[in-house]
């Protein structure tokens, strides 16, 4: 019996150009849909693995809102799948949004259909190179792991994980934006490391943890007897990274004076230590995080808006862990695996009560805080089994949750309540089934229902 073709959806509303497209892939099993609707519904019936967007669909032809409301519907249901998008409406920017929001690639228009071909075909690998390193990961037991060292089984950080693989071997600018302990500086990390920078430096700063008179000297450096105490010349960070990558975490705290030499190292790839004026050219790349809201600090004055665009190149917006159901049970079994292995053997882990509370907590301090109290519990827990008294967890809160109608209400209480018991059972359907209390095969209806992945 031969292999099925691979299937490959054309969204595209042109009905010559989506002829074209349709007779270019004859080893493709071709679905073709015009229009939002249409797409969705070949996604979640075919499951291709590569589909070709263009993002000028009706009802906005002439700009790209429509098609970019289908690239966020596509990752949110099928984060695996290859979007390629096509736009003429400003195309580098469109490009760099759509990448940002989980797109493989893009396309020009118009079309040249044999440098389509090898970008679609590209795509297709990768889908196969990645769909076989899961099954792989699932037999070495390393299935939650994306980017080399995040934990999670959450699609909503896997698309983040996803995003900056796409981007570490461009040398955009990246900003990861999210709330404190959330993990910035292991994205930023595991961003070197996919790039093609990996064998140079990462180089990390935290800018609200200097005094604003010693940060210029951490990133620029300084020369002998530029200033008092300056006893010998000193390399600054920027350049520690050359070759590399710098990471700045909490970039909203760089004085305004400051914001200016960034601006034109960004600008220029070159730096002037403080006490000199030879100009010294330096490759690095920077990433930067913040928890604070730029565009409200440019508002204000307190940021440069032309800094901001050179460093927000690609915005990479990270979940807090209240919003990764389940992470927090997957997150809790590997630190408490570090800390008994390091500190109290003695200890197993987790006692139902536990499991319970930590899928229960809000998590204010996100991952930082899990981190802490997993560490603390360990440490000082007498019995085999960390229980939730030792966590020191209070009763968990409310949730406020925001919903049309019960159907919704309904399908978000379900899918949580399967993700949290995915995570607590690690992926194992029999022992899933068993903690929800229906069977396998309503299991794996669910599962399908609520597009949700074992």
């Amino acid at each position: 019996m031969s292999e099925s073709k691979p299937k490959l959806l054309i969204v595209e509303d042109d009905a010559g150009l989506q002829a074209q497209l349709k007779w270019a892939y004859p080893d493709f099993d071709v679905i073709q849909a015009t229009d939002r609707a249409g797409a969705i519904a070949a996604l979640r019936s075919e499951e291709p693995a590569v589909v070709t967007l263009d993002l000028g669909l009706p009802p906005d032809p002439d700009g790209t809102s429509e098609g970019f409301a289908v690239l966020d519907e596509i990752m949110a249901i099928k984060p695996d799948t290859k979007v390629i998008v096509a736009s003429g409406h400003g195309a580098r920017e469109s490009a760099l949004s759509a990448i940002a929001k989980g797109a493989y690639d893009f396309y020009q228009k118009p079309v040249d259909i044999e440098a389509l071909g090898l970008i679609v075909r590209r795509a297709l690998q990768l889908h196969r190179i990645e769909a076989e390193n899961r099954k792989l990961a699932i037999r070495s037991g390393d299935e939650h792991r994306v980017l080399g060292r995040l934990i999670t089984a959450a699609p909503e950080m896997v698309k983040v994980a996803r995003t900056i693989e796409r981007v570490a071997n461009t040398n955009v600018s990246v900003m990861l934006l999210g709330a404190s302990g959330t993990g910035k500086e292991l994205l930023a990390r595991g961003l070197h490391e996919a790039s093609d920078r990996r064998d140079g430096a990462f180089v990390a700063i935290n800018c609200a943890a200097i005094p604003e008179n010693l940060l210029e000297s951490e990133l620029f450096g300084h020369e002998k007897g530029a200033f008092t105490g300056a006893v010998k010349t000193t390399e600054g960070k920027i350049e520690m990274a050359a070759g590399g990558t710098l990471f700045l975490d909490e970039v909203g705290d760089i004085p305004l004076p400051l914001q200016v030499k960034l601006l034109r190292f960004l600008q220029e790839r070159v730096i002037e230590r403080i006490g000199s004026r030879k100009s010294i050219p330096v490759d690095t790349r920077i990433v930067c995080a913040t928890h604070q809201n730029l565009e409200a600090m440019i508002a204000d004055g307190r940021f440069r808006e032309d800094l901001f665009y050179r460093l927000a190149e690609i915005v990479v917006k990270i979940p807090s862990l209240a919003e990764r159901p389940g992470d927090a049970a997957l997150l809790a079994k590997a630190f408490l695996a570090r800390f008994a292995k390091e500190m109290n053997p003695a200890v197993k882990g987790f006692a139902p009560d536990a499991l319970a509370a930590i899928d229960a907590w809000h998590w204010p301090g996100n991952v930082r805080e899990l981190e802490n109290r997993v560490k603390r519990a360990v440490i000082m827990t007498e019995g085999k089994l960390v229980g939730a008294a030792d966590l020191d967890l209070g009763g968990g809160e409310e949730e406020d949750v925001q919903v049309l109608n019960l159907k919704s209400a309904r399908e978000a209480a379900d899918r949580k309540v399967i993700r949290h018991a995915l995570a607590r059972s690690e992926g194992n359907i029999s022992s899933t089934a068993k903690l929800l209390g229906v069977s396998r095969p309503t299991l794996y209806d669910l599962l399908k229902q609520y597009d949700l992945q074992a």
